[in-house]
């Protein structure tokens, strides 16, 4: 992960707020933004400084173009779930910050086991 000034780890947190998925498939966690094609810029910004994460598409569904790009696995809870931790806090987002910690309690074990390996 490139280490973020403070103006990029704003922007992320910002974004995951306002349109990010915190959950996860039954095994392991992931937070997941899905977004029109016209915000391809900020996607491959997103995977420069996450590059252990993943972006997918273009997809096409409904007559919606879109990306979607996810952490999960090394990228979530090494890289993306430290800073989400660290500024995510109820005063700033009280529904996004319930969600990441409902996320962080069903998958309480997984992130514990690869904490615990790092």
């Amino acid at each position: 992960m490139v280490e973020l000034n403070d103006f990029e780890a704003g922007v992320v947190v910002g974004i995951l707020i306002g349109e990010g998925s915190f959950g996860g498939d039954g095994k392991q966690p992931q937070v997941t933004l899905r977004m029109h094609v016209r915000h391809e810029a900020l996607f491959r910004w997103l995977v420069e400084r996450f590059p252990r994460s993943r972006l997918y598409g273009p997809y096409g569904h409904g007559g919606r173009s879109y990306y979607q790009w996810m952490a999960r696995g090394p990228a979530l809870v090494e890289d993306l779930l430290p800073l989400l931790e660290r500024h995510l806090v109820p005063a700033l987002d009280g529904y996004a910050t319930s969600r990441l910690a409902e996320m962080h309690s069903r998958y309480r074990e997984y992130i514990a086991r690869s904490r615990a390996t790092r």
